[in-house]
């Protein structure tokens, strides 16, 4: 047989295998997984590294409206660029509703925006702000049926949440439709009245905006969301957990039988509310909601990964300049941190802080790091088997890592719009050297190999976690 690609000499590792195999391409699929395959125009020389599915990274803010005079740092040519060298192939983005907007004026939007810029395949989350009669029984169902199957919901940020009663009709319509609904867990009401507070009190630095959403928002949240979604029977994902005590809220839900998914972010193994502690408007720079907590709630999230409370990690990057007067150090941001844009760069970083750390100090094995960072994305999305997996059939969405490379993160390696990064100066050690897209190198060493963007949109299928509650035909 002969192949248009061929990875000699890696060792291939997926979310339940690792072995020696050489990867034969044809077509932009895995053809073959063998050894001594030979006969291609392309010969990859893999010998010393792991061969994995490209990332997927299910948690991406890219050229999102953020409020009067603020501006995104990513639109989607500079986020998948910075995805793509980090070693992801997918990112799936979010598509916000405003309000009063249909959700197919909002998607032809998204698409317009995302059309010929994207350097891996993409595809969309409807944020639903606005859950409407016409929204919910007319547009979601036919939408689900385009391959539009997640959504989510914010219980947080004016404008943005929804009341319990508008979560609730939107869970029932989730489920009807087989729709996987994610939801932002942080209780609103309690933050305004914390915000007052510290604004009587005159403590306005970035540092108490940590403050003003302490665990005790979050877990309330948490444990409301699944009880409404227990009402409604409606399978969730509750997205970027930071602490114990939200995650317990998860692992309690799911003893009693719900089908919940749970996510957790780099940001809150890596930092803490100490960061946001920095002189003048540094701590702006971490910024970003849930905030980071302690060294405690650390423990606590690498626990929910180890013990598989989480399925999926994701950066939930969402990236603002920081020298920039539409983004961290905006006029109103320099008087109160109320006006901080929300939101940390990371797609780039994500998968090489938790091959470091987790890894490459004995928290997890190789087949968890696959799972957690990308077959778990592509099942629980309505991606898989086509992606998260090195399989014949499946889409040749291949990263290359070298296990021993040693980097320094520094923000001028990273390639996204955002003029800093969280995570300036760790040492990690894992990088990946080279992404294939459908087949095609797209980067090598940390520099984009292909001079056009060659990223597709992806219709997906319902959620492995939300297909049974359907009563609608699956995509």
């Amino acid at each position: 047989m002969h192949f248009d690609t061929v990875i000699r000499h890696g060792t291939v590792v997926t979310a339940s295998d690792i072995f020696r195999s050489d990867v034969g391409i044809i077509d932009g699929q895995v053809a073959a997984l063998a050894a001594g395959l030979v006969d291609a125009d392309e010969i990859i020389d893999a010998t010393g590294l792991y061969v994995m599915p490209g990332g997927i990274d299910s948690h991406v803010h890219l050229d999102q409206p953020s409020g009067p005079g603020i501006v995104m740092a990513d639109g989607f040519d500079s986020g998948t660029r910075s995805a793509a060298i980090g070693g992801n192939t997918t990112v799936l983005a979010f598509c916000m509703q405003e309000k009063g907007q249909s959700l197919r004026s909002a998607l032809k939007a998204y698409h317009a925006k995302a059309e010929g810029h994207c350097h891996v395949d993409t595809a969309f989350h409807l944020v639903i702000t606005d859950p409407s009669a016409a929204v919910l029984e007319q547009e979601l169902p036919a939408l689900v049926a385009d391959g539009y199957t997640s959504i989510k919901i914010f219980m947080t940020y004016e404008g943005l949440r929804l009341r319990d009663d508008e979560i609730l009709s939107t869970l029932d319509a989730a489920r009807r439709t087989g729709a996987l609904a994610m939801v932002h867990c942080e209780n609103e009401d309690a933050i305004r009245y914390l915000i007052g507070r510290h604004e009587a009190e005159g403590l306005l630095e970035p540092r108490y905006h940590a403050t003003t959403r302490p665990i005790a928002a979050e877990r309330e949240a948490t444990h409301r969301a699944l009880s409404l979604a227990e009402i409604v029977d409606t399978p969730i994902v509750i997205v970027h957990v930071s602490n114990r005590q939200a995650m317990e809220e998860i692992r309690r839900a799911r003893e009693r039988g719900q089908k919940i998914a749970g996510e957790t972010c780099p940001q809150y193994l890596m930092l803490t509310a100490q960061d946001l502690e920095g002189d003048a408007l540094e701590g702006a720079k971490y910024v970003c909601s849930p905030p980071p907590r302690d060294r405690e709630s650390q423990e606590a999230c690498w626990d929910g990964i180890e013990q598989g409370v989480f399925e999926l990690f994701s950066s939930d990057h969402c990236p603002f300049r920081f020298n920039d007067s539409e983004g961290k150090s905006n006029e109103r941001g320099k008087q109160s941190f109320r006006w901080i844009p929300n939101g940390i760069p990371g797609v780039a970083t994500r998968l090489p802080i938790l091959f470091s750390e987790g890894v490459m100090k004995g928290r997890i094995d190789l087949n968890q790091f696959v799972a957690v960072t990308s077959t778990n994305h592509a099942k629980l999305y309505g991606l898989y088997p086509r992606k998260g997996t090195i399989a014949i059939g499946a889409d040749a969405d291949i990263a290359l890592w070298d296990p021993d490379r040693e980097v320094i993160i520094t923000n001028d390696i990273l390639q996204h719009g955002s003029d800093y990064t969280p995570y300036e100066g760790l040492a990690v050690r894992g990088w990946p050297v080279r992404t294939l897209l459908r087949g095609q190198t797209i980067m090598q060493d940390g520099h984009l190999s292909k001079a056009t963007a060659s990223g597709i949109y992806l219709r997906r299928t319902l959620s492995s976690l939300a297909r049974n509650r359907a009563e609608t035909n699956p995509v």
